[in-house]
């Protein structure tokens, strides 16, 4: 890895000393210069979560990728900083089931500085947080930006959740993210999951062409044409979001100039119906 290429690449031009405060920095930085995107699928390509592969993908080809590639990648970084990272395994809450994935569904890591432990995670998308999450808050609300976490415990097992919708981001029910434990994993442990979500119709991946980032005051995001707009206003603690179906034309030039991507082949535009799974964890 070329550090001082990556950090150009999401544009951190400041001391890495191995802080809590570089490590929130280094966190927004990436999340807001590197999309989170499957478009390699829908354009004739594959996702690997080789580290050499990935990270000539996003530093040389500026480009994005799923959790093992932004996540993997990320977790490089932080290391090669001198950040203390282990990588775990999560499992993701179905939307369609209300269930949570298999194990190795989602690639996350901690960091751990000083005593204490934060939870880093680059390469979720929409409900997504901007900075690390403590993993000693004993379940107390933590706000990011417009939104509100938790990281609870039941026995070994840890769940993130949400609260809030938009227009209403501060108060309401509590929404699980994904769950997890602390046992440390290594990067090849997530081969098999990382081929399913390329290959079955039970993967939103495979069955929908995705491209989100963050931005300063909200999000951007494409799913198949359609490209949506979420903003915070500055008057109330809401979110505004509005969308508009782009043409097969237009995507090429969205993409370049809101998301930063050039693909290197036409993209065919994916917003198929995912099928529920046929196994529940």
């Amino acid at each position: 890895m070329d550090v001082t290429k990556y950090l150009l690449r999401i544009g951190f031009n400041h001391p890495t000393e191995p802080t809590l405060e570089v490590l929130r920095s280094l966190h927004s930085f990436h999340l807001l210069a590197v999309p989170f995107e499957n478009l390699a699928l829908h354009c004739g390509g594959l996702l690997s979560p080789d580290l050499h592969a990935v990270y000539d993908k996003i530093v040389n080809q500026r480009r994005g990728g799923l959790c093992y590639e932004n996540n993997g990648l990320f977790s490089w970084l932080l290391s090669k900083l001198g950040f203390e990272v282990t990588i775990l395994s999560g499992q993701v809450k179905n939307a369609i089931t209300g269930c949570y994935g298999p194990p190795f569904d989602h690639l996350i890591s901690v960091v751990s500085l000083r005593g204490r432990r934060w939870l880093c995670d680059v390469g979720f998308g929409s409900a997504g947080f901007s900075v690390p999450l403590s993993l000693d808050a004993w379940g107390e609300p933590q706000t990011t930006g417009q939104r509100v976490y938790r990281v609870r415990e039941e026995g070994d097992q840890r769940f993130l959740e949400w609260r809030g919708e938009p227009g209403r981001v501060t108060d309401g029910e509590w929404k699980g993210i994904y769950k997890f434990t602390l046992e440390p994993r290594r990067r090849e442990d997530f081969t098999a999951m990382c081929d399913y979500h390329q290959s079955s119709p039970s993967s939103i991946f495979f069955c929908k062409s995705v491209c989100t980032l963050l931005q300063p005051d909200g999000r951007l995001t494409l799913v198949g044409r359609t490209l949506t707009t979420t903003t915070s206003r500055t008057d109330e603690s809401a979110l505004k979001t509005s969308g508009r179906t782009l043409t097969d034309e237009e995507i090429p030039v969205v993409l370049e100039k809101m998301f930063g991507v050039v693909l290197p082949s036409p993209l065919i535009t994916k917003d198929e119906d995912v099928l529920p799974p046929s196994v529940e964890y």
